[in-house]
């Protein structure tokens, strides 16, 4: 089948990431926000950056396990800040994300995007929750989240109807 395109990679990734934290943390304290955030009793306390290279595709990971940033425009944690202590070595950590993410890559290979794109609403704020998306070229969009169509892409109920966004900064209301 290939390898995915990246907005299913980005999916692949976050429920990676998604099923790490919470075999430390617990499932019920842990939320995916479209399109790469990770929230832990809701505050930011990871995200996920993919560029393309070339032919390439580079996934960043950035999780907060000991400390975590202050001051910013939303709640933000770390595990160690949840109560997760000792936070966990962040080699081990690794190792334990790299291992995760290629089971999930695998099982997008063999059963495609449906099960991952399941995992990831499982796994994400319900729907009709409000957000507000800002896209690249600075277009705002606030509406109802009304969940992932199937490549991925996040689905916004507006007024105007349901919109299709590909690629945005989105922010929960």
């Amino acid at each position: 089948m290939g390898d995915p395109p990246a907005p299913g990679l980005a999916l692949v990734a976050a429920v990676a990431l998604e099923q790490l934290v919470s075999a430390y943390a617990g499932a019920a304290r842990i939320q995916l926000k479209w399109p790469n955030d990770l929230l832990l009793d809701g505050a930011k306390m990871a995200g996920i950056l993919l560029e393309r290279h070339g032919d390439a595709i580079v996934i960043g990971f950035g999780v907060n396990l000991a400390h975590h940033p202050e001051g910013l425009d939303r709640p933000a944690t770390s595990l160690a800040a949840a109560g997760i202590t000792p936070p966990p070595d962040p080699g081990l950590f690794v190792e334990d994300l790299a291992g995760s993410f290629a089971a999930w890559v695998a099982r997008w290979r063999g059963e495609g995007l449906a099960p991952i794109r399941g995992r990831w609403l499982d796994r994400a704020h319900p729907s009709g929750t409000p957000l507000v998306a800002r896209t690249a070229d600075g277009a705002e969009a606030t509406g109802l989240f009304a969940g992932l169509d199937a490549e991925g892409a996040l689905l916004l109920r507006t007024g105007d109807g349901v919109r299709t966004i590909h690629a945005a900064d989105v922010f929960l209301l």
